[in-house]
């Protein structure tokens, strides 16, 4: 909506433009009228739009006709002003003033007319029938006002009609020829009524319209005002009411109705409320509103998002089977002006048998976009309609703001829920497989994607510590002298290496010396089709040997050529060493007897726990008796002792692996 309003008088000399004015703003008749009145402001608390509002006056003696021509380009509204006992001001209505206005405005973008007939105190008469033609006849008229300025009549009226005619202009929304509304104004009330619909049968019930009048007038509808409105259509259209709810022709009925009686405002109240502009296209302050994104933080749906997206699932899960069939999700995104999802969703989240996105995939896709692409995500839930069901002053309100992951890295700990993996190897070492092995694919169901439907993303979620998080997988393309920043900004790194191609290795060992030697981000190297044999590689060292020369997890064996689903263990260690950095040891063998399990489950016994706990007790307390410090003596020899035999066991086992 506009945040002020310039209303222009024009019209033949004596018609009294002028004394309008004055009338309006002293209230009474004035006793002598200038030639042209001062441009006058009208404060937005007196006026009934609540909108400053600037009236121009014109008069020919004193003005140029250039001075004309750059009062029409600023005017939001003009009025046309004639005399109603003059027959030769209304011809001029037509004859000059509506060409000469017409002719200084772009076709595009014509300023709304209004015609006032003044000096309707000296005749008996209405000069209606006269003027009824000429709105006909030109469709930028938007009302006609008989009025006079003598005796104060209809001059209120007068301004709120320009006003109005500005803020609620009927152009883009009634076609008066056809008597209808426009193709774009039932474009937008469709989406309307799909987004108030909340269980997408098709029809707004009882709950829902009051839903819709609270959101839209900030009060309910009266049992009897409801009833009353649906008897309207009822008598009006066949099918306009169904099973006692407002059907979409219904539904876009009223509005036609609240049109052609001249009550514009109340749909165009409700097109705002959605987040609709003058010409009917939705705005940039709805669709992408602001939102402070620090360096090193991302952005994750928070718990009412994920409880908002469910319902919207829900609601377009006809047939109840956890998953959106290609008809359910068109029918989902009808509300988008676009569809945004192309075939390579399917391929990026987990999918049933036909190939359909499930629940769990639905809510990873969402999950994606918020963390790839945040404005995008909040232009999504704004053609939802997010704010308006979950009553939130924007989308803003739908997304959290990690904190800087350096922060995570000092306290050791993470609030995240999404963890990104970035995935480089060599031209066909078996990153894409990797990617849909995650998803559940195996080679044989890898094998029937199209080329032109692969994504070089998979996500989906995984469990740590009975804690459910989602891992963002993503293919880096094999360009060594172009990774970007954001190919080598990720959480875990996976270095993928064909054990089938002897020059496989190569590229993983020279990306790791040159990007992650030294950074703080943990890596993992996954020897790919583990079910092939292995060859000797080209680089100087083997990858277990590389691995060992700095530090890392001995090369991880996978394979998806799989009669059932791939293992997805390596998903969940990745994971976990996403949200643990900090700790390098962690396993990653899958027996539970290696060195660091067996040390692991040690520290974990109730004893060793318990002797620990006595440890501290002793030490800090410096006012025990004698008996105590006694007491002490014997915890310390004892949790001595254990550490001994904790270490010679170590010893034990490690010689015992070596002679294996």
């Amino acid at each position: 909506m506009r945040k002020d309003v310039r209303i222009l008088l024009v019209g033949e000399p004596k018609v009294g433009k002028t004394s309008l004015i004055m009338s309006l703003v002293s209230e009474e008749f004035p006793d002598e009228v200038p030639l042209r009145a001062e441009e006058i402001t009208i404060p937005a608390d007196v006026t009934p739009e609540r909108v400053p509002t600037h009236i121009v006056d014109y008069s020919e003696a004193e003005q140029s006709d250039e001075q004309l021509y750059q009062e029409i380009s600023k005017a939001n509204v003009i009025c046309i002003v004639y005399s109603v006992n003059n027959k030769k001001s209304i011809e001029k209505v037509t004859s000059h003033w509506i060409p000469l206005i017409n002719d200084r405005t772009d076709k595009d973008s014509r300023v709304p007319l209004i015609l006032v007939g003044n000096k309707s105190d000296l005749v008996e008469h209405s000069s209606m029938e006269t003027i009824l033609p000429i709105m006909n006849q030109y469709q930028d008229i938007e009302t006609c006002v008989e009025c006079s300025a003598k005796n104060l009549k209809n001059i209120s009226e007068l301004f709120y009609y320009a006003q109005k005619a500005v803020l609620h202009p009927t152009g883009p929304l009634y076609c008066p020829e056809e008597k209808e509304l426009k193709p774009s104004c039932i474009k937008s009330l469709t989406r309307i009524f799909k987004v108030s619909d909340l269980d997408n049968d098709g029809i707004l019930n009882d709950n829902e319209l009051n839903f819709f009048q609270r959101t839209c007038f900030n009060t309910p509808l009266a049992p009897q005002a409801l009833e009353d409105v649906k008897n309207v259509v009822r008598r009006n259209m066949a099918d306009g009411v169904q099973d006692n709810g407002l059907s979409l022709k219904g539904f876009l009925f009223l509005h036609t109705l609240f049109i052609q009686r001249g009550r514009h405002e109340t749909t165009w109240t409700v097109l705002r409320r959605f987040g609709y502009d003058d010409d009917l296209e939705l705005t940039q302050e709805y669709l992408f509103p602001m939102i402070k994104m620090p360096p090193d933080c991302t952005t994750e749906l928070n718990h009412n998002a994920y409880l908002f997206l469910q319902s919207v699932f829900d609601k377009h899960d006809k047939d109840r089977d956890c998953a959106l069939s290609p008809d359910e999700v068109k029918d989902l995104f009808k509300v988008f002006p676009y569809m945004p999802w192309g075939p390579d969703v399917n391929h990026t989240v987990c999918t049933n048998e036909q190939g359909w996105i499930t629940y769990q995939g639905y809510l990873s896709q969402w999950t994606l976009t918020t963390y790839l692409d945040v404005q995008r995500s909040l232009e999504y839930l704004g053609y939802l309609g997010y704010s308006i069901i979950y009553e939130q002053e924007s989308q803003a309100a739908a997304i959290t703001v990690t904190r800087n992951k350096r922060i995570d890295l000092q306290k050791k700990q993470t609030q995240r829920s999404v963890f990104r993996c970035n995935v480089l190897g060599g031209r066909g070492s078996g990153k894409s497989a990797f990617l849909q092995a995650f998803l559940g694919k195996n080679l044989q169901g890898q094998r029937r994607i199209r080329e032109d439907h692969k994504s070089f993303y998979a996500i989906s979620t995984t469990y740590v510590y009975g804690q459910e998080k989602y891992l963002l997988l993503h293919e880096v393309m094999p360009d060594f002298d172009f990774l970007s920043e954001a190919d080598l900004a990720c959480d875990v790194v996976c270095l993928v290496y064909d054990i089938n191609n002897p020059g496989s290795f190569e590229y993983c060992a020279k990306v790791y010396k040159q990007h992650f030697i030294d950074s703080k981000t943990p890596c993992v190297v996954i020897a790919a089709k583990s079910d092939l044999h292995e060859v000797r590689q080209h680089h100087s060292l083997s990858p277990h040997e590389f691995c060992r020369k700095h530090k890392l997890h001995p090369p991880q064996p996978f394979t998806c050529s799989t009669a059932e689903a791939p293992n997805k263990d390596i998903y969940t260690r990745l994971t976990t060493m996403a949200m643990y950095p900090h700790a390098r040891l962690r396993c990653m063998c899958a027996s539970n007897r290696c060195t660091y399990c067996l040390c692991q489950n040690l520290l974990k016994l109730e004893l060793l726990r318990s002797i620990k706990a006595q440890l501290r007790r002793v030490l800090f307390n410096r006012h025990m008796a004698q008996a105590d410090l006694k007491n002490s003596t014997f915890w310390l020899r004892a949790s001595v002792g254990a550490t001994v035999f904790a270490v010679l066991g170590f010893a034990m086992y490690r010689a015992l692996l070596k002679q294996r």
